[in-house]
């Protein structure tokens, strides 16, 4: 499994938010309106401007889409257990299914 975060900041800013947050992740930064226009993206606009809401994928083998998640706020994200139970429960799926519907238990 691969993680990786993507801001709009700058690399300045990513690196700061990096360093503050003790990041172990790669982040990419500097990402635009048209990077993600095909991702159909939240749009939220306030005393600031214009910024980029929050948007979570989980991804399978070869680019499909697992899971999605769109949000203002942090209520209804994903937290990292909830994604290792989904991610675990679909590759116990997948491989009950390459296996004939045997479980390492049935074998």
């Amino acid at each position: 499994m691969e993680v990786i975060g993507v801001t709009v900041e700058d690399k300045e800013t990513a690196t700061e938010t990096v360093q503050e947050d003790d990041l172990t992740i790669p982040l990419a930064y500097g990402i635009t309106e048209e990077d993600v226009r095909e991702l159909d993206p939240w749009w939220g606009d306030d005393h600031r401007g214009r910024y980029l809401q929050p948007m979570e994928f989980l991804l399978l083998r070869g680019g499909t889409t697992f899971g999605s998640m769109y949000a203002s706020g942090p209520v209804g994200r994903m937290g990292v257990e909830q994604v290792l139970v989904s991610v675990r429960g679909r590759e116990r799926r997948r491989l009950e299914q390459e296996s004939g519907g045997q479980t390492t238990a049935n074998r």
